[in-house]
């Protein structure tokens, strides 16, 4: 949908300056109307209608079907709180399909198409796109009072809905299609019929019972068990399965003053005995956790800790390291400067997840306090304070680079916007920011000033005393933090420090909070519909 502020002439400039000829100018009216109906009032859309199309009978077409599309607005938005946002759908929806569709019949270079595109994207701002951060700690199961399971023209229904036959025999469960312990897929997928249908089936235990269960024989001979518990799983909103797939659970955003007072931290004796939940919560929530009482004679005794965790990265840098400001690895980490709130790895494709800094000694000189910032506090800021800036950084891709070691120059397979949110649940899910590893922005040069614009909205904000968060790291205590949610930064200072760290693989991290939080036997049981 088109952002109401946003002049309708800039619409029509838009696929102007990209399309020529009557294919588009005919149906481009049409595919937007839809769009525009659910903020533009019927005066405004005849305006733009009567401005970007000559046909009166394209006229007629895109000024009726505004009130249609209108009965659509509200569709699947989440019901309760309209506080401030902080997801965004980045899915496709038919309409743009449909412009991409035409473009490519029209032979026109993929670049234009993806332009296009880009730019009808950065033009959505939905109060259906942007959902409120939802704080919640478990997936509530769709009921199925309503919605009972039964077997209609040969194939399983729930409620009004039909599960694809072939879906369900993908995803048999038994030992003969599926292996126990590793849940892998042991049967070949495509050689199962398209076709496939229920010849016989029968329901066993308990309704609305853990043993309620629908057995199925199907038309290729192979008999299957699906607890009706699947069929719940499998019909929840993406929002409500990325709980378990991607960990999503409470966050605590906070500022100057951290929410959890004193800062969340952990004893390093509790960790090495294997009581890591805690820590591993603190992370998900907060971004960060303390580890107090590690050893710092020795730095092996940090990595250790680390390894508790998940494997350490290997990068450019090696793995484990171990440091003082002499500028070994050429990067102005390795020096006694101030440093910015930033995220590090924005010239990796997959940047780390986790990152962990511990002091070993600070010696003949004073400064150099830790800075942490939440990524998704600023965010939600920007967000309440201009959308059209949210949304050029959540969809302008910028490159980042490495190049300061002899022989390397490290960049990404791809551009990545500084805000990155998960295709399936709109969810914010990476910020990325360094601005002293930023090499190109994705656009042409003659529009670069719309994200340099945004880009200092986000910087502002960072900046601000209130999001700042500031302690002076000492011997003795481990910062671990989240690489994709937490900003860091220094104060300069003088004397000796020795710092040692590394980082750490976000799927490794995530899988071990994962089965800390909900346990492996309910991971394993959700594969398929998570």
């Amino acid at each position: 949908m088109l952002n109401p502020q946003t002049p309708h002439s800039l619409i029509g400039s838009i696929l102007s300056h990209f399309v020529s000829g009557d294919s588009l100018t005919a149906q481009a009216p049409a595919m937007l109307s839809a769009r525009a109906s659910r903020f533009a009032s019927t005066a405004n859309v005849t305006r733009f209608a009567s401005r970007h199309v000559t046909s009166s009978q394209h006229f007629t077409r895109f000024n009726s079907s505004t009130a249609s599309s209108s009965e659509e607005q509200g569709n699947g938005q989440e019901q309760g709180s309209r506080a401030p946002p902080i997801r965004k759908y980045a899915s496709k929806e038919p309409n743009e399909l449909e412009i991409e569709e035409v473009l490519r019949q029209e032979k026109k270079p993929d670049y234009l198409l993806q332009s296009v595109a880009r730019s009808l994207r950065e033009l959505e701002v939905r109060d259906n796109l942007y959902m409120p951060y939802r704080v919640r700690r478990q997936a509530y199961p769709v009921p199925l009072s309503n919605n009972p399971v039964h077997v209609k023209n040969a194939h399983v229904h729930v409620g009004k809905k039909k599960i694809p036959s072939l879906w369900l025999r993908d995803n048999c469960q038994c030992a003969a299609c599926m292996h126990d312990a590793t849940k892998q897929r042991l049967i070949d997928t495509f050689a199962i019929p398209r076709d496939i249908a229920v010849q016989t089936y029968s329901f066993e235990g308990v309704e609305d019972s853990e043993s309620h269960a629908l057995w199925v024989q199907w038309t290729d001979g192979h008999c299957s068990k699906y607890p009706i518990r699947f069929f719940r799983e499998a019909l929840k909103k993406e929002g409500t399965k990325a709980i378990q797939r991607i960990g999503l659970t409470e966050l605590a955003l906070w500022g100057k003053s951290v929410v959890h007072e004193p800062a969340p931290s952990v004893q390093y004796g509790d960790v090495m005995k294997g009581e890591m939940k805690q820590m591993l919560q603190h992370l998900r929530k907060y971004g960060f956790c303390y580890v107090d009482g590690t050893p710092f004679e020795d730095p092996n005794d940090t990595k250790v800790l680390l390894e508790k965790i998940a494997f350490i990265r290997e990068t450019h840098y090696g793995g484990f390291y171990d440091f003082t400001a002499d500028l070994a690895s050429k990067d102005t980490a390795y020096t006694n400067i101030a440093l910015e709130a930033h995220t590090d790895n924005t010239y990796f494709s997959d940047p780390a997840g986790l990152q962990a800094l511990h002091l070993l000694s600070h010696t003949e000189g004073l400064g150099g306090a830790s800075l942490l910032v939440d990524g998704f506090t600023v965010a939600r800021k920007l967000w309440n304070k201009d959308r059209k800036a949210y949304n050029i950084l959540s969809t302008v891709n910028v490159y980042g680079h490495a190049s300061g070691n002899e022989g390397i120059s490290i960049q990404p397979y791809r551009g990545f916007p500084v805000l990155e949110h998960d295709d399936a649940t709109g969810d914010l899910l990476r910020v990325r920011w360094n601005s002293s590893d930023r090499a190109s922005i994705q656009l042409p040069v003659e529009h670069v000033e719309i994200w340099y614009d945004a880009a200092r909205q986000f910087d502002s904000l960072l900046k601000k005393e209130e999001n700042e968060y500031w302690e002076q790291l000492k011997p003795g205590r481990v910062l671990i933090f989240d690489n994709w949610r937490v900003l860091h930064g220094r104060s300069s200072f003088t004397g000796k420090r020795r710092i040692c760290g590394a980082y750490l693989h976000r799927d490794d991290w995530i899988s071990k909070f994962k089965m800390a939080e909900f346990g492996q036997e309910a991971i394993l049981k959700g594969l398929a519909v998570n």
